[in-house]
């Protein structure tokens, strides 16, 4: 989650490619293509044995901030192909313009990031340069999208669709009889700021960019993105912009800063259908025209098929059976958004842009950026680790390469640079979460090496990583000192503005380092990490019995009133009180035992409200806008502090209120443009909603360790990597759950009886069949005293 700019209340050298014109004239089919199939509407479902494609709605959480897009791409590609409506971060359903379609973006960030290229057709002469004057009005009755395809028809009587493959975005125009259809390519004009844009017309049918940028709700280090366009037809005319002056004939136009691009022309008297294939690298001109090479040449509908084919094949790793309508679109929905993020860095050859901003070649995987880390390591994470465990582990292993590139472990990253957003450490548990995984073979000892220089050290001043920022103290004191508005030399968020809440991140990641090194036989390190991932006590303040910041004298800080706390990143002590993972039985002893624990939970949640209205207290309880993370005492599931939470009532002996609470969260996904609850954060709320639909979460991220709650469906399989699951599948299973038999009454693996709240990795990886059943009133299942999931570290003392 990540506040953004706009008004409301407070998630490279380049190398000449010589001969260009003849590299790429052949890389494209020229003619005139039939219209696309059919294609899923917003809200639209399959029937019981029609395409899982057709149950995702791109447009969920288009609005209200959710900042999803709806345009067109590939699980974890480099590209994704989406309209730009004037919203900071790109589509926003509420807007009826687009000023283009653009290259690359980001589902659910909070701040202006990517926006590169926005391409636009249009009739008539070129005389506006500014996207936001020569944008198009549309109407969503003249709009589509499904995964891997966008469609939508402009005023201007042209209809504009969108597809992808990993590296390229490919797009056909369909235009009224005109001998002045135009393309405009905008190099100008992003999401982010631009520092330098350059457009090179390479030969009536090519067009080259360079776009230099920076920025992430401030200023990063610049990073570059090449591109290369290929018509499958040529192009009459063509010319250049620069500021507001339009030069007809000029082939190349630089800028510094401000509006930059080129335009094409085409004569659409005969023929209506322009196609065109834009290929991106973060490298080189020379990747780009690679990347084309290897991806392009082929027509928009082949590509398209290609699309909808591999997410299909993608969506099928989950079949679910029963749940309702909006239930089964907002979960196939979710599951695609979750398989987003991270996204593909590396070009075809293999070669990508370190963090050192030097070329880098990966071999045996994929290098992959775009890591979220403060919010998907709660639950994305461990979700693509379950269904997509390849990809996890060449995410993982990137995450290693840009240690090994740029000297420390990233916190933020985006593209090729480190932009310190967010606090604590959330690429330990990242990491810790692919050991116990069992994604890391053969990198064990290098990962943890990182690990340990991450946690015991503060990077140095030359590096772009603020790393554990507050690492000096915190190692000395136990704590991170609260500063309010501290300021230093490198771009991002500061621990220290966070000091209670940075604390808890670094006890929470400390506690799981620690189990990690045990594993590894470094007993010494497991002990001190182990000790260390208890200072969560030392901003603990018995006198409000709440956590609380303290100051660099030591002491406690900011207004006594939990739900008024300060030095809590996007949340409160209310909210922050239940992230201590690590050692929930010693967070319970703290607050005054496990009565006054369920206490504190039950006001935590409305609960005596949530019995009687779940999806209203839901609604209008928890939820007071998508960006009021402060001065509240009540669950907030629309951010990331709080997704654990509901899960720890499987701690505190009342497990049926995990269902009550989760199933009640639940009823905010809805398969609606508003049909997010807040930021979507790179997948992270929507891998939320899977995991919670189908009854195992993460509850310790950065361990092995499942909770278990009732599903909402009767039926969910998965289709697992033998690799590392030898079954191959799970079965989980919960027949005639509803919104009224939601309770569990008692669970089976395997046909024998289990009491446990949880399972680890190690049990799902050699079970077949999860059996739920369920009834109208809470049971006595898993409240007996060894039913919680156990402590990783630290005592009930």
């Amino acid at each position: 989650m990540r506040w953004t700019r706009q008004p409301r209340p407070r998630s490279r050298p380049r190398l000449r490619l010589r001969a260009a014109g003849a590299v790429t004239a052949a890389l494209l089919t020229a003619g005139t293509l039939a219209a696309s199939g059919a294609q899923a509407a917003p809200g639209s479902a399959a029937g019981p044995h029609g395409p899982l494609t057709a149950l995702v709605n791109p447009f969920i959480g288009s609005q209200d901030e959710g900042n999803t897009y709806p345009g067109a791409t590939v699980p974890f590609g480099m590209v994704q192909f989406s309209p730009d409506t004037g919203h900071n971060t790109g589509y926003d359903y509420t807007q009826n313009q687009i000023r283009g379609f653009s290259l690359v973006h980001l589902s659910g960030v909070g701040c202006g990031l990517g926006g590169d290229l926005p391409v636009l057709p249009t009739t008539g002469d070129v005389s506006e340069t500014d996207y936001a004057k020569y944008a198009a009005t549309f109407s969503h009755d003249d709009e589509k999208a499904s995964p891997g395809y966008y469609k939508v028809g402009l005023d201007s009587g042209i209809t504009a669709e969108l597809t992808a493959t990993g590296r390229t975005g490919v797009q056909r125009y369909t235009f009224p009889a005109t001998d002045k259809a135009n393309v405009l390519l905008d190099a100008g004009q992003s999401l982010h700021k631009n520092l330098s844009t350059k457009v090179e017309i390479l030969d009536d049918h090519t067009v080259r960019t360079a776009i230099t940028g920076s920025g992430f709700c401030q200023d990063t280090k610049p990073y570059t993105v090449y591109t290369v366009t290929h018509f499958n037809r040529p192009f009459t005319t063509s010319g250049t912009w620069n500021g507001e002056t339009v030069s007809a004939g000029s082939r190349t136009s630089s800028a510094t800063s401000g509006l930059n691009g080129a335009y094409v022309r085409f004569d659409t008297r005969k023929n209506h259908s322009v196609e065109a294939t834009t290929a991106v690298s973060y490298v080189d001109a020379k990747g780009a025209a690679l990347n084309l090479r290897a991806e392009g040449g082929r027509s928009f509908d082949t590509v398209e098929r290609a699309a909808q084919s591999t997410w299909e094949k993608r969506l099928e790793s989950v079949r679910v059976q029963g749940g309702s309508g909006t239930q089964r679109n907002t979960f196939y929905s979710s599951l695609y958004r979750s398989f987003l993020a991270p996204n593909t860095g590396s070009d075809v050859d293999g070669r990508y842009t370190g963090w050192d901003q030097k070329i880098h070649r990966a071999k045996d995987f994929t290098y992959y950026q775009n890591f979220s880390l403060w919010d998907t390591y709660r639950t994305q994470t461990q979700l693509l680790s379950l269904l997509a465990p390849q990809q996890a582990r060449d995410m993982a292993i990137s995450v290693l390469q840009i240690d090994k590139d740029s000297g420390w472990l990233p916190k933020w990253g985006y593209g090729t640079v480190e932009t310190n957003i967010m606090t604590g450490d959330p690429v330990t548990p990242f990491l810790t979460n692919a050991f116990q995984q069992g994604l890391l073979k053969g990198y064990e000892e290098q990962a943890y090496q990182a690990l340990k220089k991450n946690a015991d050290g503060v990077p140095p001043t030359d590096s772009a990583p603020v790393g554990r920022e507050g690492n000096t103290e915190y190692l000395a004191h136990g704590y991170v000192p609260y500063i309010a508005n501290h300021t230093h030399a490198k771009p991002g968020d500061s621990d220290y503005d966070y000091g209670g809440s940075a604390t808890l991140e670094y006890a929470l990641a400390d506690g799981m380092l620690a189990q990690m090194a045990g594993d590894l036989g470094h007993r010494a390190d497991a002990a001190r990490y182990a000790k260390r991932a208890e200072n969560y006590r030392s901003v603990f303040d018995p006198t409000t019995g709440f956590f609380r910041a303290r100051d660099t004298d030591g002491a406690f800080t900011g207004p006594d009133d939990p739900a008024q706390s300060v030095g809590f990143h996007e949340g409160t002590s209310w909210q922050y009180q239940w992230l201590v993972p690590q050692d929930i039985p010693g967070m319970v002893s703290l607050i005054g035992g496990e009565k006054a624990a369920n206490d504190r939970l039950d006001s935590f949640f409305a609960y005596d409200q949530l019995v009687q209205d779940p999806a209203g207290t839901a609604s209008e309880v928890w939820v007071n806008g998508p960006y009021s993370y402060y001065n509240a005492n009540k669950y907030n599931p629309s951010n990331e502090p709080d997704l654990i939470a509901p899960y720890t009532y499987l701690s505190t002996g009342q497990p049926w209120k995990t269902t009550d609470v989760v199933h009640a969260a639940l009823t905010l996904f809805t398969d609606t443009p508003t049909g997010m609850t807040g930021n979507d954060d790179l997948g992270t709320m929507s891998a939320w909603d899977v995991l919670s639909s189908i009854g195992i979460f993460p509850v310790q991220p950065g361990t092995s360790t499942w909770g278990l709650s009732t599903p909402v469906f009767d039926r969910v399989d998965l289709t697992l990597d033998r690799h590392y699951y030898p079954e191959g599948r799970l079965s989980i299973k919960a027949p005639g759950t509803s919104d009224t038999d939601r309770y569990t009454q008692s669970v089976s693996a395997d046909g024998s009886s289990y009491g446990k709240t949880y399972l680890t990795t190690a049990a799902l990886r050699h079970t077949r069949d999860l059996t739920f059943t369920v009834g109208a009133q809470p049971s006595q299942w898993g409240t007996s005293a060894d039913a919680a999931p156990p402590a990783v570290v630290g005592s009930a003392g």
